[in-house]
């Protein structure tokens, strides 16, 4: 398995903070806030593992990560030249670096401590199929995706940003895909927002009774607004005074 790693987009939510440099470059307490998604590709096993972002800041990003021998990892970097795409788009960028293998998918504002090694080991013994990964959100759920299961855990509908929330289980940043993504990405149309949405491709994959759910124990979007980024710094600070992240 491969992992890619999505620092692009605009983060015009953050502005005048990213004015000047990428919203994954930002501290979370005691680092910049695209680590957390690095460490956490290198705790799940993966080797290899390719960041994607957009134009402007993307000699930032490779000046502070370089090769990714720090981290234990190999790292490879993509442009994403519309910022405005959408994830799936970002996605695409990585079709030839995957050569066929399955990928790990990690939004680089995602702030987690969930261990995704037992999760991949479950998923590579899978034939075909997606895994999406879920928190449970109790307020709030319904400006993410949106994800509802049935008594036995089987996912039954993926909903982007609804109005009425089906379940109170949002949709993180994290995802498995198996070979057939780019195909499928392929499929897609643009939505509304003009993007080529994660849940649209998260839907393929329902469709065709393949897609799986694991649920996390906590999350944060750190990227989506001041609130959350300052939640997502006194969050990290009080879990590393406790000793319950490195």
């Amino acid at each position: 398995m491969k992992g890619v790693i999505l620092a692009g987009g605009l983060a015009t939510r953050l502005r005048p903070l990213t004015l000047v440099t990428n919203k994954h470059l930002l501290p979370v307490y005691n680092k910049p806030m695209i680590y957390y998604p690095i460490l956490a590709m290198a705790k799940a096993g993966i080797a290899d593992v390719m960041i994607t972002s957009s134009p402007d800041h993307s000699e930032d990003i490779e000046k502070l990560l370089k090769s990714g021998e720090e981290f234990g990892l190999k790292l490879i970097y993509a442009i994403q030249e519309n910022p405005k795409g959408g994830i799936s788009d970002a996605i695409m960028l990585a079709s030839e670096f995957a050569r066929r293998e399955n990928i790990l998918v990690i939004l680089g504002d995602n702030i987690f401590n969930f261990d995704l090694n037992s999760a991949r080991e479950k998923f590579e013994k899978l034939d075909k199929g997606a895994m999406v990964f879920g928190v449970r959100m109790p307020t709030d759920t319904g400006q993410y995706g949106v994800i509802e299961l049935d008594q036995d855990g089987k996912v039954v509908s993926i909903e982007e940003k609804p109005e009425h929330p089906k379940s109170d289980i949002a949709q993180t940043g994290i995802y498995m895909y198996d070979s057939s993504v780019f195909f499928r990405i392929k499929r897609l149309s643009p939505s509304t927002r003009g993007e080529l949405e994660v849940s649209d491709l998260n839907n393929l994959y329902l469709k065709d009774g393949t897609l799986k759910c694991e649920i996390i124990d906590w999350w944060i979007d750190a990227g989506t607004s001041y609130d959350e980024l300052l939640r997502a710094n006194n969050l990290v600070a009080e879990k590393v005074r406790k000793g319950e992240l490195g």
